[in-house]
């Protein structure tokens, strides 16, 4: 299994030899192409996923969509589905997480998992996100994601093209190298639909009982799960070779 993942990883590497130096438009056009129906995006609705969705569209990569509604986001994020289909005329898949599942961990913990301890809380996000992430990407040899290296110190060591340990396939983040700057400046010369609690001084938002706003000049992402340290603020979607890359570290390909 070890050299299975070696191998793999080695093409990753391969990969991300051909797409270097592409833009972020280009590289979801050359995705399109490479992995042609066996890649999907998997979009939160954040602001760098609107901005992907708006890249997709205008590159024209047959790249389809897919969110997951945990069942505890806020309205405007669901409002934001409907939005931007409308935008771009297309449809984003909308998977939901099991319904036992969730029925079995809210009986032992609680409504409230996530607020008890970082174990429960992990616990929530892998019923509610991970498990259903996993399942819609098997089979697939890529995904796309919104991650951009400067949105936490759990994110700065992302590459565009990596592997993906953790779900055993390619990740491709196409705004990798892209700051905050750099991202409202293409929203608003595009006119990309965004979620309105954007406006409120949520820079980063997820479900409704982990996020809230947060002050000026802080972190962008201090307010999700402001209760936990920062380099535990992962839901588990984002991992290399099965575990998070601190600061400071590098995994070899």
């Amino acid at each position: 299994m070890t050299e299975q993942l070696n191998d793999a990883a080695a093409t990753a590497a391969e990969l991300a030899g051909e797409a270097a130096g592409l833009s972020g438009k280009d590289l979801l056009l050359w995705a399109g192409q490479r992995f042609e129906g066996r890649l999907a995006f998997a979009t939160s609705l954040g602001l760098e996923d609107q901005v992907l969705t708006d890249l997709i569209v205008r590159s024209g990569a047959k790249i389809p969509l897919f969110t997951i509604d945990t069942g505890k986001l806020p309205e405007q994020t669901l409002r934001l589905i409907e939005q931007t289909e409308r935008r771009y005329c297309l449809e984003i898949e909308v998977l939901r997480p099991d319904a036992e599942e969730v029925r079995k961990m809210t009986r032992r913990h609680g409504p409230a998992p996530y607020y008890t301890s970082v174990e429960l809380r992990k616990l929530c996000c892998h019923v509610r996100k991970v498990a259903v992430l996993r399942r819609r990407l098997a089979g697939l040899d890529a995904w796309v994601c919104g991650l951009r290296r400067e949105q936490s110190v759990t994110r700065e060591d992302v590459d565009t093209v990596q592997w993906d340990g953790a779900n055993r396939l390619v990740k491709l983040n196409p705004l990798a190298d892209w700051t905050l700057d750099k991202v409202w400046t293409y929203v608003r010369k595009h006119d990309v639909p965004y979620n309105a609690l954007h406006d409120e001084n949520y820079p980063s938002i997820g479900c409704l009982p982990c996020t809230r706003a947060v002050l000026a000049g802080r972190d962008i992402r201090s307010g999700r799960w402001w209760w936990e340290e920062p380099e535990q603020k992962e839901c588990g979607l984002h991992v290399v070779q099965g575990r998070l890359v601190r600061k400071g570290e590098r995994l070899a390909h």
